[in-house]
């Protein structure tokens, strides 16, 4: 009974968890929300591995992987364990964790667990159902492995004895499909179904027992289910023979109804069975207790075996379970035993507090988004019944938002209202779940939602528009003000950058005069005004945010160029062009206060650097003229006399009002007179001392001009000259053209005069510093080479040195002829009978840019070679030494 409660109970709740699908489906499909396909079923093997394939879910409902991905798809299980998972990337279903179909649904069929899978952007909900198929994992088992049985010998055949039946979680064919009882003449079993679907096992007797014969007996009851491969499970029934009891206890009621409510205590007495016996003494003492109940009944449930009081063990629960059978056994000490039956039903109460559940949330949503837009799909629940199960959602006051029931326990959260994120950018919505029991219990989820920015505020300026004052003659770069704008936008929307419009200034563009930094707003002076051209000039700046599409506002700025004193006054009359001036002439019958001239001046800066004051600086009689401080008008002081001079020299200062002040001078003539030849012989003097000294003093400024100008020639020729002469000087010294050698006394050239080598070298040998040779000879070296005669001894004395000789004035400048001691030898001279070489030691000569220091060849003694180079100081005279060879052949 207990078992097709469970199994009706579970078929209620999957049908009405049907329905509520499908209402789900009609609701997304009437608001507009893409549900492709309501159901998706799946059937799986129970005990799959973790990581199984379940089934392709991107294929079962026509959905693009993409669309899972950029959708977020995820998997919703309402309340309980997620058994399934999603890859997402591939569009497939997986095992999550260990399904065990007995533990999911225990002895329903079919077993089955459903699934929401959302995605969004826009929002879809598909309801997946898997179905879990049993398998063979278990095995039948008995509430005991033993069972004692007492039987009267006098028992008759066919008296019933009820066994408690065997369970096995599996379903169907896996489930028990027979019982089998050990070869026995005197009992048998009998199965009998129940109006739950369960099964009663009776032990019934089928031959009277006999003490005498037999006092026990061992049996044993197999139970076997029908799967591959089969499992089965036993019970030993011991079986005790008794003296003869003919009455059996029988129940006052073959069935007790009780209702319980769940929160009862421990311990409460549900009813109390009774049962009457007949017999007398030790056979008519009845023992209570419970035959046959699920596992749940006897872990909740006890009966007092004197008593009969059934009472509770634990707290029940209505949600768990609604309704429990059991099976009472009555028997009495003779062994005879009956059953009855205790229905118990478990009424609500409102212990459970509502569960909200978000099906579907997005956090953020877009200020500019329409009416009705949804924000979050709420499944709520409660797992009492009746009013107690009954539930009402709200959320808090004075929001853009509204909560609606769309069908059973679904609310959807949608836009009330507009949203403008400048106004408010996050709201904290809380939802309010309150069920109708007594007293009401309630629940609450707060969600937070971003309003999420829009680009739909353009830039705003601080001003309404803009007017600086930069003063002229300002230096190019400088800040000539800010201009800011704001934008209450967020993040990228919200960064304002700053342009000038296209416009133009004077013909010119705009960013010829200013420019602006496109960050800061900051604009810049690109050149120095001058108020005296520009007074003012007006341009527009462009503020732009960073949004797509962008947005953007305009402003006018004004800048004014204030004035600077920078201008002189300029005199317009009297006019002095050329060094000329112009004269006035007053009578010597003026009055007091005569006119005699005006001065007139303008400034062309403006304000107060513009007003002008006139005073007379300079006057030949400061006390006949004086000049009007504001008009420049020049009057008389005092009457004219005949003592005053004809020539009259004014000079008056024209001087502006500015910081600091600027002036101009103007030098006026003046003749005193009363006819016109008197001031024409005059006339000419005012001005001719002027002219003069401006001629004298530019003939002085040329002169001293040209003056330098020559000094500075001449020296610039000197040092000229004196380097050219001294660079001349070192390329002689150091070139490398041949240069006559110069030889030491006694040493004779024997090799070739000249830097080019040549096999055959002819030359006539007159003497030794002859330039030109009488004497032609051939040599085979390719170096000079010099000849030291052994024989060779000074015509000079040692003591007096060449130098001395040099500085001599009585020495001669010519060379003396010959005296005889010079005269050569007969088998010296040259000719056919002279030899043509001694066999003296001979000298290499190197260049003087390689010379080596050494001695004189007279100092270095007979047949020592010295060093290499030039003699520190040349002879004054050549000498022909004796003895020498450098001659092969005379002609």
């Amino acid at each position: 009974m207990a078992s097709w409660n469970s199994w009706y109970r579970d078929t209620r709740r999957k049908i009405s968890t049907q329905l509520k699908w499908q209402t789900l489906c009609f609701f997304f499909c009437v608001y507009g929300m893409e549900v492709v396909d309501c159901h998706a079923r799946h059937l799986i093997p129970e005990e799959m591995q973790e990581g199984s394939f379940v089934g392709n879910i991107a294929k079962d409902l026509g959905i693009d992987i993409s669309r899972l991905v950029s959708g977020k798809a995820r998997v919703v299980t309402k309340g309980g364990r997620q058994y399934v998972e999603l890859i997402r990337d591939k569009g497939t279903l997986v095992v999550k964790e260990r399904l065990d179909r007995e533990e999911l649904c225990k002895q329903t069929t079919p077993c089955s667990f459903s699934f929401d899978l959302i995605i969004e952007n826009p929002i879809e909900l598909h309801r997946v159902i898997v179905e879990v198929q049993d398998i063979n994992d278990n095995a039948p088992a008995f509430p005991k492995s033993s069972v004692s049985l007492e039987i009267s010998e006098n028992t008759i055949s066919g008296t019933r004895f009820p066994l408690d039946s065997a369970v096995d979680l599996d379903v169907g064919i896996n489930g028990i499909q027979r019982y089998e009882l050990s070869p026995n003449d005197n009992f048998k079993l009998e199965i009998n179904s129940q109006v739950d679907g369960s099964k009663q096992v009776e032990l019934i007797l089928q031959r009277e027992l006999d003490r005498e014969e037999r006092d026990e007996l061992q049996l044993l009851v197999t139970a076997s289910d029908g799967g591959s491969p089969k499992k089965s499970g036993t019970v030993q029934i011991h079986v005790t023979v008794l003296d003869i009891n003919d009455n059996a206890p029988v129940c006052k009621q073959s069935e007790y109804k009780v209702d319980v409510f769940e929160t009862s205590p421990v311990g409460t007495i549900l009813t109390t069975v009774n049962a009457v016996d007949a017999d007398d003494g030790i056979n008519g003492q009845i023992i209570y207790s419970i035959a046959q109940a699920s596992k749940e009944a006897r872990d909740l449930f006890a009966i007092n075996q004197e008593t009969g009081d059934l009472k509770t063990l634990r707290t029940l629960d209505y949600e768990n379970e609604r309704s429990y059978v059991i099976n009472i056994k009555v028997k009495d000490k003779g062994g005879l035993a009956n059953t009855c039956k205790v229905v118990i039903d478990v009424v609500d109460e409102n212990d459970n507090f509502p569960t909200i559940q978000l099906m579907s949330f997005s956090n953020t949503i877009a200020e500019n988004s329409p009416l009705g837009s949804t924000v979050a799909v709420i499944d709520v629940e409660d797992a009492d019944s009746g009013k107690n199960g009954v539930v009402q959602c709200k959320i808090n006051d004075n929001l853009p938002f509204k909560i609606e029931s769309t069908f059973s326990d679904y609310y959807a959260l949608i836009t009330d209202d507009l949203l403008d994120r400048e106004n408010i950018a996050e709201y904290n919505i809380t939802i309010l779940v309150i069920d109708q029991g007594i007293p009401a219990l309630h629940s609450n989820k707060t969600l937070t939602v971003k309003i999420s920015d829009v680009n739909d505020n353009p830039p705003v300026f601080m001003a309404e528009k803009y007017k600086t004052f930069i003063t002229e003659n300002n230096s190019p770069g400088v800040a000539v003000l800010t201009v800011k704008a704001s934008d209450a936008d967020w993040g990228p929307n919200s960064r304002v950058s700053y342009f000038l419009d296209d416009s133009n200034v004077m013909g010119n563009s705009v960013s010829l005069f200013v420019s602006i930094n496109s960050d800061s707003g900051q604009v810049h002076a690109v050149r120095s005004f001058d108020y005296e051209q520009m007074k003012s000039f007006t341009f527009n700046v462009t503020a732009r945010d960073g949004g797509s599409p962008p947005l953007s506002s305009e402003v006018v700025v004004t800048i004014m160029v204030q004035d600077q004193n920078d201008n002189a006054p300029q005199v317009l009359y009297p006019v002095q062009t050329g060094g000329s001036l112009v004269t006035e002439i007053v009578p010597r019958s003026a009055d007091v206060g005569y006119l005699v001239t005006k001065v007139v001046a303008v400034d062309v800066d403006s304000g107060q650097n513009a007003w002008l004051s006139y005073k007379l600086q300079k006057a030949t009689d400061r006390a006949l003229f004086e000049v009007g401080s504001q008009n420049g008008e020049i009057r008389t002081v005092r009457q004219v006399t005949d003592k005053d001079a004809v020539k009259q020299k004014l000079t008056v200062v024209v001087e502006d009002n500015g910081q600091p002040s600027r002036s101009a001078v103007v030098n006026i003539n003046v003749a005193v007179a009363d006819s016109f030849p008197e001031v024409l012989s005059e006339f000419t003097d005012f001005t001719h001392g002027k002219e003069y000294n401006d001629n004298l003093t530019f003939y002085l400024v040329l002169a001293l001009a040209t003056v330098s100008f020559l000094f500075i020639t001449c020296v610039v020729v000197i040092i000229s000259v004196k380097i050219y002469k001294w660079k001349q000087s070192r390329i002689f010294y150091q070139s490398n053209l041949p240069v006559i050698p110069y030889y030491p006394p006694g040493y004779t050239d024997t090799g070739v005069t000249g830097t080019l080598t040549h096999i055959n070298n002819y030359d006539i040998c007159m003497t030794t510093n002859s330039r030109k040779s009488d004497c032609k000879y051939s040599t085979l070296g390719a170096q000079s080479v010099l000849v030291f005669d052994q024989s060779f001894t000074e015509t000079l004395e040692r003591a007096m040195t060449e130098k001395e000789l040099l500085e001599d004035p009585g020495s001669p400048d010519t060379q003396k002829p010959p005296n005889n001691d010079w005269r050569m030898p007969p088998n010296q001279r040259p000719g056919p009978s002279g030899q043509h070489r001694f066999h003296t030691l001979q000298q290499r000569w190197t260049p003087y840019e390689k010379s080596r220091a050494g001695p004189r060849p007279e100092e270095a003694g007979a047949g020592a070679v010295g060093g290499t180079g030039p003699w520190p100081n040349p002879p004054h005279r050549s000498r022909t030494a004796p003895g020498s060879d450098g001659c092969s052949e005379c002609k």
